[in-house]
């Protein structure tokens, strides 16, 4: 019997899932809070955690955070409200395994559980993983699309860095791929990393590597990164993450080609090719003195800028008949496509999350649909809410980002107490750049 851990301050709400669970021949235990779920967490008890994001004691990130480092086997599964879809999407990033928004649907959350505990088998901590959560690369049609293909085949053939900027859930990592398959390096390894989910104390042991003994739980030699993808391709998500002194050590090896294990007295040769990616802050951190300039110019040789879903409509049908393929192998349905107001409303929106929001839509319609078309039904209720709310200004996409993003940086403040470390590690920003926000938008 697979053990479920629960945790949901809610407790009426948890009950019923529980119950569910129970009922489904999983083994549940709940918690409420942050600090009662972490002893459970640390006995390596769950085979998955299913946690609320807002919690009496913290937020279901921290939570992610902390089981990650105690066990990275663990899948997670985030529960979150409909407004809060950019953090759950960020909590992929994170290492999560799959978010689910409230109100929770059975056999929505059945299919995530079952999903999740297949998908444990394979260890998480593979750094090649990164991409096995994202749907197969399919080409857009539009102008934008057709472009960011054109710079992939130009690109792929030569040996220079190439930095990919996005919005998260644009598919940065399939792009990465893209060109690794298509460059002189195709039959060599695709190591691809979270920067996000390396914590500062082990990000040079994981990149490059360490001795045996060279500090307090080095068991044993460690190969790094770097030494897994020699003759190949490295891919750095979220580059940007990476703290100062591990900049200093990755713009050495960039320029040097050598990497040194920790604890080594001598130099490895290495011959990799860096893909790395990151949201449009990177360059204003690298002014700011967060991000060291010269390695961004070094990882910065070709830019890739891919665009977010709202601004690539008509790709939205073609990727939208995509996932209903995929879904339905996996779901075991016979799903054909959706009526023409489902194609409204879905132009209309502005998807936050892009294609890992939209995939996650389709998914769940597929899911409850009894028949071959999806319908405005089978919706979540908050979506058709939110687009109504924001059909005035639909297509005034610049505007409307501003007022999510002050919105969003107000709440997480709140949320946190005006801890600006706090706030600023949820929103994946650097402090400068949300002291700038703050100022910008008159958050005092």
């Amino acid at each position: 019997m697979q053990k479920i851990l629960l945790i949901e301050d809610d407790i009426t709400y948890s009950r019923i899932i529980r119950n569910f669970l129970e009922k489904n021949n999983f083994q549940v235990q709940s918690a409420n809070s942050i600090s009662q779920a972490m002893p459970v967490i640390q006995s390596n008890w769950p085979n998955l955690i299913i946690t609320d994001y807002r919690l009496p004691d913290g937020t279901g990130l921290e939570l992610l955070e902390q089981s990650t480092k105690n066990n990275p086997e663990i899948n997670v599964i985030l529960i979150t409200n409909y407004s809060d879809i950019r953090i759950a999407v960020k909590a992929m990033k994170m290492g999560a395994f799959e978010y689910i928004t409230k109100p929770i649907n059975p056999d929505e959350l059945l299919v995530t559980v079952n999903e999740s505990l297949k998908g444990a088998i394979n260890s998480k901590s593979t750094p090649t993983n990164l991409e096995s959560k994202e749907p197969d690369y399919v080409k857009g049609k539009s102008h934008n699309a057709t472009k960011m293909e054109e710079f992939i085949s130009l690109v792929a053939p030569t040996d220079l860095s190439v930095l990919i900027l996005g919005e998260t859930g644009t598919g940065k990592e399939y792009i990465a791929k893209k060109i690794h398959q298509n460059s002189n390096r195709r039959d060599k390894p695709f190591v691809a990393i979270d920067c996000g989910a390396l914590s500062s104390e082990l990000a040079g042991s994981e990149l490059f590597g360490h001795i045996k003994g060279s500090f307090t739980g080095a068991l044993d030699n460690k190969t790094g990164h770097f030494e897994q993808a020699n003759g190949g391709t490295i891919f750095l998500d979220e580059v940007g993450n990476l703290g100062y002194e591990i900049q200093i050590k990755l713009l050495r090896a960039i320029e040097e080609r050598k990497i040194r294990k920790i604890g080594a007295n001598k130099e490895t040769d290495i011959d990799v090719r860096i893909i790395a990616a990151t949201n449009d802050e990177l360059k204003s951190g690298s002014q700011d003195g967060n991000f060291r300039e010269d390695l961004y110019h070094r990882l910065n040789e070709f830019t890739i800028d891919l665009q977010p879903l709202r601004n690539r409509k008509e790709d939205i049908k073609l990727f939208t008949s995509h996932f209903i393929h995929q879904s339905n192998l996996k779901l075991a349905r016979n799903v054909s496509d959706i009526d023409a107001e489902v194609e409204r409303i879905f132009m209309e929106y502005s998807w936050p999350g892009n294609l890992r929001e939209l995939k996650n839509i389709v998914r769940r319609a597929v899911l409850l649909c009894k028949n071959k078309i999806i319908t405005k039904d089978l919706l979540p209720q908050d979506l058709l809410e939110y687009k109504q709310e924001s059909e005035p200004n639909v297509f005034d996409y610049k505007n409307n980002l501003v007022i999510q993003e002050k919105e969003m940086i107000d709440k997480v403040l709140k949320e946190v107490r005006f801890n600006k470390s706090k706030a600023s590690q949820l929103l994946g920003m650097d402090r400068k750049t949300l002291y700038n926000k703050m100022e910008k938008y008159g958050l005092k």
